[in-house]
């Protein structure tokens, strides 16, 4: 099926997930997840509008980006970060890193960047043993660690739920990060703003609309 209709019934669950709680549906951002598809693919996302493109691996958006030169792409680094790794992450002019979850990779973006970064702190709700992210209490003190950082800003919390997780878990655990974002945005941190909630995939995405997602990730139910 083409993307462009993919986009259509996805953009009718979310118009009736906002329609359920009251949100302008507006307010969330679809970041079209092209991991597994083709550079042709992702070219046909982008002409059905979407122009937010997330990689998860530096080859793949090194690739994607090549080849998708003449469209103006907001690129979004969703998978895990390496160290190593964080120099040609932010050269290759990544606008989002939804990844960042521990002390020393603020201190690698922070040494590497040439101009402020916007990043998601990544937060492993769930508890669940093989996901990344911070507990939920470490969140707060990694915040007020971050401040020492100025070319970091924290534009949101993102969060990645368990895949076999029931209906009434992931409520739960969208419900729980969005009441950690909004207690973060209260602080009026300069350097955290913290207006954004990256939660819900394609199996999932209604639940965390209704829970207040303002960016959702898909890629199977977009592009296959």
């Amino acid at each position: 099926m083409k993307v462009a209709q993919q986009l259509a019934k996805v953009k009718e669950k979310i118009q009736a997930a906002c329609t359920r709680v009251g949100r302008n549906p507006e307010e969330v951002k679809i970041v079209a997840v092209t991991k597994y598809a083709s550079n042709e693919r992702t070219k046909e996302a982008i002409e059905a509008g979407l122009l937010h493109i997330g990689e998860n691996r530096l080859e793949g958006l090194k690739e994607k980006q090549a080849f998708l030169t003449d469209f103006n792409i907001q690129w979004h680094f969703i998978g895990s970060l390496q160290s190593r790794k964080v120099k040609e992450v932010l050269h290759s002019g990544v606008h989002y890193i939804h990844s960042l979850d521990r002390l020393s990779l603020a201190e690698e973006i922070q040494k590497r960047s040439i101009s402020v970064v916007r990043c998601f702190v990544q937060v492993n709700v769930s508890k669940e043993e093989s996901k990344h992210g911070l507990a939920v209490w470490e969140l707060n003190p990694f915040i007020q660690a971050l401040e020492q950082f100025p070319n970091i800003c924290v534009v949101g919390l993102m969060t990645m739920a368990p895949l076999k997780a029931t209906k009434e878990e992931l409520r739960l655990y969208f419900r729980q990060l969005k009441k950690l974002q909004l207690e973060i945005e209260a602080m009026q941190l300069s350097y955290a703003p913290c207006h954004e909630c990256s939660m819900g995939m394609s199996n999932d995405f209604e639940i965390a609309v209704e829970e207040g997602a303002t960016f959702i990730r898909l890629g199977t139910v977009l592009v296959g």
